[in-house]
């Protein structure tokens, strides 16, 4: 049985170096944070992988920064986290957009990395 402290730590570490490389508009490196294979889904089309990850942020505002809150996570597997959060993107120029984000994160070679990424409204 896992402790959901370890799964959250899991996420923020993952998640922590995103929003890092989100706020300083860094797409390679917001890419890097997931898997080669990634499945992503933001307000736009899918893609999956790195490539279409990277191009999806740098088609994002300067300025753009975001704050997440993790709100549950569970433990399918010991090499996946998957975790459900409130993310709020803010801008420089408009309202800032709060959203719901799907994750699932899946421990790699060096490190645990984005594999399934969905972004979704609330209603």
């Amino acid at each position: 049985m896992y402790d959901m402290t370890d799964s959250e730590a899991i996420l923020r570490g993952v998640l922590d170096r995103w929003k890092a490389a989100v706020d300083e508009h860094e797409p390679q490196r917001v890419a890097a944070q997931f898997t080669e294979d990634a499945l992503f889904q933001g307000l736009h089309p899918y893609s999956v992988g790195r490539p279409g990850i990277a191009a999806y942020y740098a088609s994002q505002p300067l300025g753009l920064t975001a704050e997440y809150r993790i709100l549950e996570t569970r433990r399918p597997a010991d090499d996946l986290v998957l975790g459900y959060l409130s993310v709020d993107f803010s801008f420089t120029d408009r309202p800032t957009l709060g959203v719901n984000l799907g994750v699932l994160v899946r421990r790699g070679e060096e490190d645990w990395y984005i594999s399934y990424y969905q972004v979704s409204q609330p209603s």
